[in-house]
C-alpha cells in the first residue's frame, strides 16, 4: 500500500492530538504529499482565510515513496495558505524528517487553531503529545534542535523548527529540518509562528511496510538508480558541484539576473561559483567546500557542506560560525550575490548560514535586498532609514541586513515584509521582481523565455521548481529547445508543471527529473501502491493537482491580472549577452497556455476541464 493510512490531527487551541484514517479515495486521486495535502487544505479551509489567523491550517505531508528505497524518497511537503502571497503555499523539503514521519506510522500531520502558549509536538510512533516550548521561544533553529535532542536524550530524533524569523512573522520565513534543509518558500514558517508552534520532533521505529509488490519495487527502484548514476547531471554534475554548477553556465548564456534584474550578466559570477567553492583560499589555504551530502535515500548527493575563513570580517568574532555547515546552493548564491552585485563568497556563506540558523528563505531575502539597494541608489531610501550605507556590491550591507532581518531589529522589520510590500510602501512597486508577491529565483526570463511563463503562472508565486524549463532550454533535457524563442513554450511549461506535481506527490526529489521522466517514476509507484497507476493516470493526477491549486487561488481572489511579470522584464530589453535586445514574450505565450490548459481567456478552468479531472 505504501501509505500508512493514518493522519495525525493536532488541535493547537485545545491542545489535543488525535488519529484518523487517511482518505484513500482522495489518495487514489491525488497520490500523496503535495497533491493529497492540498486536497485536505482545499476541503478544510476558506480560500479567503487570513494566512496568519488561527483559522488557517498547516499540513505536513509525505508521499507513498517517502521513506522507501526509491532514490531521493525522503521528501515531505508543508501545505498552507501563504502569508507572503495570499495564494496556495506548498513548500517541499528533503533531509530525514519526512522519512521519519513515515517510520512513525503517519502519512500526514494537520495543525489547526493556535496554541495559547509556545508548544512543540513530540511524536514517538503512535504516541503524540504537545509539550511546553516556552524555553525554546527566542532560540534559533540550530539551538532548538540541539536543545530538544539533549532533553529527549535521543540523537536520532528528527526535528523541524522555526527560528526567530518565524516567531517574528517574517513573511518569507521557512521551516528548517536537519539544521540546513528547509521547507523554504512562501512563508510557511510565519504560519507556524502564528500558531505558537515552535517545533515538531519525530521518532519512528516502524519502518515502511505494505509495499504492494516488493520484488517489482526492488527492480523498479534499482533501474531508476541506474538511470540517475549514468546521467551526466545526476551522476556527475550535481554530486561534484551541486546546483552551483549552474552559476557560470547561466551567466554565460546571459540569463543571470544581476542588481535587481537591471543586468543579466554578473562580472563576478566566477568568484561565487561552484568552482570558486572548490578553490583554495589565499588567506588560509583551504577551500570553502568540505564535502557533498545526501538527504535520506538519495543517490545524487547534491548538498554542500562548507566551512568559512575564520578571519573573515563577518565571523572573526563569532566562533559559532567557524564549524562546518550547510553550504551555498545555486539559488541562494545568486540571491545573496548576483542579485545584489556582491561578489564576496565568504559573505554569501555567512548570510546563508543566518538564513539556515533563523529560518529565512534566502531567495526572497536576497531578492528583497536587491530592491533595497536599488531604492538606496535612487535616493528613495537613505542611510538614516536603513541604518547603513547600502549600495549595490556592498558585502558589509548584505551581512548587516541579514543580521537585522533574522533578529527582527530596525530596518530588518521592513525587509521582513518582502520586496512587493516594501517597494509599494516607498512608491516603486515596479521594482519588486516578483509574481503574486513572491520573488523570482535565479533565471532572467529575457534570456530563458519559458521561465517567464513559468513564473507568471506558478500557483505559489514566482517559482522555478514548478516548471524547470531551464532543463530543456539550457541543458537539453529531455529535448533541447531554443531559450530565446517563445515557440512551443506553453506546451513545454504545461508538461513540466503536470509532471513536477507527480514527482512532488510521490514524495521524491524533483532533481531526479534531470534524468527521469514519468516513465521512470511510474513503475516505482505502480509496484509500491495498490490500485491502477498507469502512465496515463499519473499524467492525469498531475493535471488534477495543478487545476485544484488554480481553483483555490481563483477562489482566494486571484485573477488573470496576477499571471504577470514586472515591467522591467517585458519592456526593458536585455543589454548584453545572447538575449541582447529581447524582452520576455509573455503576451504571446499566455493566451496559448490558457487554451492548452483548457481554461477560458480569463484563465479560469472550463467546466469540461473540471469534469474531465473530477474537480
Amino acid at each position: 500500500m505504501a501509505w500508512n493510512r493514518k493522519v495525525l490531527r493536532v488541535n493547537l487551541t485545545e491542545g489535543t492530538c488525535s488519529s484518523e484514517p487517511l482518505n484513500m479515495e482522495w489518495a487514489d486521486q491525488y497520490l500523496g504529499s503535495r497533491g493529497l495535502g492540498t486536497k485536505y487544505l482545499v476541503e478544510e479551509t476558506d480560500p479567503k482565510v487570513d494566512p496568519l489567523s488561527p483559522d488557517n491550517k498547516m499540513i505536513m505531508a509525505t508521499g507513498p515513496l517517502t521513506g522507501t528505497m526509491a532514490s531521493t524518497g525522503g521528501r515531505y511537503t508543508v501545505i498552507t495558505k501563504g502569508p507572503l502571497t495570499g495564494a496556495i503555499a506548498c513548500s517541499n523539503s528533503g533531509g530525514f524528517f519526512g522519512a521519519e514521519m513515515k517510520f512513525a506510522g503517519w502519512d500526514m500531520i494537520i495543525f489547526e487553531g493556535k496554541s495559547p502558549k509556545p508548544v512543540y509536538l513530540y511524536v514517538e510512533n503512535d504516541k503524540a503529545e504537545l509539550r511546553d516550548a516556552s524555553h525554546l521561544w527566542g532560540k534559533t533553529c540550530w539551538e532548538t534542535e540541539e536543545t530538544i535532542k539533549e532533553h529527549l536524550q535521543d540523537p536520532l530524533v528528527r526535528v523541524c523548527s522555526i527560528g526567530r524569523a518565524g516567531e517574528n512573522l517574517v513573511l518569507y520565513s521557512c521551516i528548517v529540518n536537519d539544521l540546513h534543509r528547509a521547507a523554504g518558500r512562501s512563508g510557511v514558517g510565519a504560519v507556524m509562528g502564528s500558531k505558537n508552534l515552535k517545533a515538531v520532533a519525530l521518532r519512528g521505529t516502524k519502518g515502511v511496510g505494505g509495499i504492494k509488490d516488493p520484488k517489482a519495487f526492488f527492480k523498479a527502484t534499482e533501474d531508476g538508480k541506474k538511470v540517475l548514476s549514468e546521467n551526466a547531471v545526476t551522476g556527475e554534475g550535481l554530486p561534484t558541484y551541486g546546483t552551483q554548477v549552474l552559476m557560470n553556465v547561466i551567466n554565460e548564456i546571459g540569463a543571470l539576473p544581476t542588481r535587481n534584474h537591471k543586468d543579466i550578466q554578473f562580472e563576478d559570477a566566477s568568484k561565487i561559483s561552484a568552482e570558486a567553492m572548490h578553490e583554495k583560499r589565499e588567506s588560509d589555504g583551504k577551500s570553502q567546500l568540505i564535502t557533498n551530502a545526501a538527504c535520506f535515500a538519495c543517490t545524487i548527493a547534491c548538498g554542500r557542506i562548507s566551512q568559512m575563513d575564520k578571519d573573515h570580517f563577518t565571523v572573526k568574532n563569532s566562533p559559532k560560525y567557524w564549524g562546518a555547515s550547510g553550504g551555498l546552493e545555486y539559488e541562494a548564491a545568486w540571491a545573496l550575490g548576483a542579485a545584489n552585485g556582491v561578489g564576496d563568497l565568504e559573505t554569501l556563506q555567512y548570510a546563508n548560514m543566518l538564513c539556515n540558523e533563523d529560518g529565512m528563505d534566502p531567495i526572497s531575502f536576497g531578492a528583497t535586498i536587491g530592491a533595497v539597494m536599488e531604492l538606496y541608489e535612487m535616493g528613495v531610501l537613505t542611510k538614516d532609514q536603513i541604518g547603513i550605507e547600502a549600495p549595490f556590491g556592498s558585502a558589509e550591507a548584505l551581512a548587516k541586513m541579514a543580521e537585522m532581518t533574522a533578529q527582527g531589529e530596525g530596518f530588518g522589520k521592513e525587509i521582513a515584509q518582502g520586496s512587493a510590500r516594501l517597494c509599494k510602501k516607498y512608491g516603486h512597486p515596479e521594482l519588486s521582481m516578483s509574481v503574486k508577491g513572491q520573488e523570482f529565483p535565479a533565471y532572467d526570463s529575457r534570456g530563458i523565455q519559458g521561465m517567464g511563463l513559468t513564473y507568471a503562472t506558478s500557483n505559489r508565486g514566482a517559482c522555478h521548481l514548478r516548471s524547470y524549463t531551464v532543463a530543456s532550454e539550457v541543458l537539453g533535457i529531455p529535448v533541447k529547445t531554443d531559450p530565446l524563442t517563445t515557440d512551443g513554450k506553453p506546451e513545454l511549461v504545461k508538461a513540466f508543471q503536470d509532471a513536477t506535481a507527480v514527482f512532488d506527490a510521490a514524495g521524491i526529489c524533483v532533481f531526479t527529473s534531470f534524468a527521469w521522466t514519468l516513465t521512470d517514476v511510474q513503475p516505482q509507484v505502480a509496484a509500491a501502491c495498490e490500485g491502477d497507476w498507469s502512465l496515463e493516470k499519473l499524467n492525469e493526477v498531475g493535471e488534477r493537482i495543478w487545476n485544484m491549486e488554480r481553483q483555490y487561488n481563483l477562489a482566494a481572489g486571484f485573477t488573470k491580472a496576477d499571471d504577470n511579470l514586472p515591467p522591467r522584464l517585458t519592456t526593458e530589453p536585455a543589454q548584453a549577452g545572447p538575449a541582447k535586445g529581447l524582452v520576455n514574450g509573455l503576451d504571446k505565450m499566455l493566451p496559448e497556455y490558457y487554451s492548452i490548459r483548457g481554461w477560458t481567456e480569463e484563465g479560469v478552468p472550463t467546466q469540461d476541464t473540471l469534469s474531465r479531472l473530477g474537480l
